[in-house]
């Protein structure tokens, strides 16, 4: 599974142009083979965008405007599952009676979503994926999640979740060669109310996932300052 482009910029502008848009979430980026604007700017089909707290809307200037030099995934760590859904990787989703497991091909992560009926607990381990349980809603997987790390980016904007976040996708397949994930963010930390967006995802069947570790030969990391 991949994000599904939305949006074409057409002609011939060179790579150096296109660096020029600032912020670059404002316009739609150029096409790749798996790219979609919202893995740019989450909130970017939202009216007035994402409701950042006001500490959150300038620190989201600043990582736009130093064009996300801290950004843990140039740096190698691993990716949230809503900013996974936009990157250009593929996405595997394994599924047993009680237990989906989600292998993202990009340093070979993981996720767990416990389908067996059991409840999130009250105080879950900080981490990159969180806790997961999700129940069927007719033809639609409803996942609930708590228990992050703090500081996740969801974006190439650097727009973010806290510790505090609660995580609800609804997934659903409309057709066979596409999946629609509906994602709820209530996050009083750093918005100022829930919100909702949803990814339109291409489904790629018997497709395998290849080997891509971010810190094999990786030295991008030791020249930023």
């Amino acid at each position: 599974m991949t994000a599904e482009p939305l949006c074409v910029i057409r002609g011939t502008a060179p790579i150096s142009e296109l660096l020029k848009m600032n912020p670059p979430s404002q316009k739609c980026p150029p096409r790749t083979a798996s790219f979609s604007r919202q893995s740019i700017n989450l909130g970017i089909d939202m009216p007035g965008g994402l409701p950042y707290q006001p500490w959150l809307a300038k620190l989201v200037d600043e990582r736009t405007a130093n064009q996300a030099i801290d950004d843990p995934h140039i740096r190698c760590l691993p990716d949230f599952f809503v900013r996974a859904y936009g990157l250009p990787h593929y996405l595997k989703f394994v599924q047993t009676p009680d237990l989906l497991v989600m292998l993202n091909e990009y340093n070979g992560t993981y996720r767990q979503v416990f389908t067996d009926g059991r409840q999130l607990p009250d105080a879950p381990n900080p981490s990159w994926q969180g806790y997961s349980t999700a129940t069927w809603a007719d033809d639609t997987l409803v996942i609930d999640s708590i228990g992050f790390r703090d500081d996740l980016w969801i974006d190439w904007d650097g727009s973010m979740i806290s510790e505090s976040a609660k995580v609800r996708e609804r997934i659903r397949r409309p057709d066979f060669g596409h999946l629609e994930i509906e994602i709820t963010v209530d996050d009083p930390k750093a918005y100022t109310k829930p919100w909702t967006v949803t990814l339109r995802q291409q489904f790629a069947a018997d497709t395998e996932l290849i080997d891509e570790v971010c810190a094999e030969g990786e030295r991008f990391s030791t020249k930023l300052k």
